[in-house]
């Protein structure tokens, strides 16, 4: 039995090696023309291409119940509720179109979806046009206006504490760990929209971020949340400068991550430890 298992595993992640291959010497959807009736130019494009690289995983009514969905962890994406994770709008909106094609081309960090930066801007632009099809929300709905985000200020130890008081304050720590590893006392709890299991994200072993790899994309993340998983939208709970605050601290968990020298050394400085919960958060923007 676990043989069997095992080879089922390995075809599943052959096939999906072949999937990304086969990405990265592709290039145009005019070679997978799909007859569909009812679509537009580039839904029809976008169809050929979802049937050539995306339905493995998300299934053929973009449903996240493709062949090697339970292969995945976390599962790959319901189109049909039209809820996405990575967005630069609010929480509950819809994202823009830019914000699939960013994430198309990115690919997401720790799960099954890889980058298809080898694919033409324009074919990722076909795809996003034919993943709104699967959702009754593109046709009755806007996506919602960007968020704006504060210039970046500069990292200074006060900020680097500060941010350490409010990951303890806003109970970071209780699904992320005192270390950022994603292993809180909430962290085996968790699930997502559709109740499957789904992990926190472990700083402390990642060079970036579930929805990008700059302080920009770690401080949106917070404000706009990552919609269909347990991770909120801080944006009523804290502020803009205390948001880049977090960010900083977030910065000293990640110590294999080249971008984040000025942080460590900050809490090298600092001899900043990790936070131990029941005792005071220490200092805090709120009680300047």
């Amino acid at each position: 039995m676990r043989t069997g298992y095992t080879a089922i595993l390995l075809c599943a992640a052959l096939l999906g090696v072949g999937t990304i291959a086969t990405a990265q010497n592709a290039g145009t959807s005019s070679g997978y023309p799909t007859p569909k009736d009812g679509l537009t130019g580039a839904e029809r494009r976008g169809h050929g291409l979802y049937l050539r690289y995306c339905f493995e995983c998300h299934g053929v009514a973009g449903d996240g119940e493709g062949d090697t969905a339970t292969f995945l962890d976390p599962r790959p994406r319901n189109f049909v509720p039209g809820v996405f994770k990575c967005r630069s709008t609010p929480t509950g909106t819809l994202p823009l179109e830019k914000d699939i094609e960013d994430t198309i081309e990115r690919g997401v960090a720790h799960s099954g979806m890889p980058s298809w930066r080898p694919l033409r801007q324009e074919d990722r632009a076909d795809l996003v046009a034919y993943i709104k099809t699967f959702s009754a929300r593109w046709k009755t709905e806007q996506p919602g206006k960007a968020i704006e985000i504060p210039n970046e200020p500069a990292v200074t130890p006060e900020r680097v504490q500060n941010g350490q008081a409010i990951f303890k304050r806003v109970e970071c720590w209780k699904c992320h760990g005192t270390e950022g590893r994603g292993n809180g006392p909430s962290s085996d709890t968790l699930t997502d929209d559709s109740g499957h299991p789904i992990k926190p994200f472990n700083f402390h072993d990642s060079v970036r971020f579930k929805c990008g790899s700059t302080d920009r994309d770690m401080y949106r993340d917070f404000m706009t949340g990552l919609d269909g998983t347990p991770m909120p939208s801080f944006a009523d709970n804290i502020k803009p400068d205390e948001a880049w605050d977090l960010v900083f601290y977030l910065r000293t968990l990640q110590p294999t991550a080249a971008v984040t020298k000025k942080e460590k050394e900050i809490a090298k400085q600092l001899g900043l430890k990790p936070i131990t919960p029941g005792t005071p958060a220490q200092p805090d923007s709120q009680q300047k």
